[in-house]
């Protein structure tokens, strides 16, 4: 029995149709959000805005005992929490912090097709996202 499928037994269809659909919303956002990281202008409210993605999905998948899923989320969440004691006027994110976040979302996206593709298991994890970015902001 794969992931889907075992939710749809735990829990409402409508609860997890529910879930699918922002979680597919939230994940495919994610992107420009990153990117725009780069330019002062979005900084703050980009930050904040990624923030709350990954703190909706970490407590989505909380309520649903998406473990995996749920320790990740948590993950880009803590490093997103560090990212908010940061900004400052004219702070920007550095390459090497969004390159992070761009490999963060993609790893969101295998998630979200394992769970639509109602595979056994989900897939293993991207060791390269281990590495946590050594600075969070570029260099004025």
């Amino acid at each position: 029995m794969g992931i889907l499928k075992q939710l749809e037994i735990d829990y409402d269809v409508d609860i997890v149709d529910e879930f699918l659909t922002h979680f597919s919303l939230m994940s495919t956002s994610l992107e420009p959000l990153i990117i725009n990281l780069g330019r002062a202008e979005y900084f703050e409210n980009n930050v904040n805005e990624i923030f709350r993605i990954f703190h909706n999905i970490k407590s989505a998948c909380s309520f649903l005992h998406l473990d995996p899923l749920f320790k990740f989320a948590k993950l880009c969440e803590d490093l997103m929490e560090d990212a908010r004691g940061k900004i400052a006027p004219g702070a920007r994110a550095s390459d090497e912090f969004i390159d992070w976040l761009l490999l963060a979302s993609d790893e969101l996206e295998l998630y979200r097709k394992d769970i639509e593709n109602d595979a056994e298991y989900f897939h293993i994890f991207n060791s390269k996202l281990v590495l946590f970015p050594a600075d969070l902001i570029a260099e004025k």
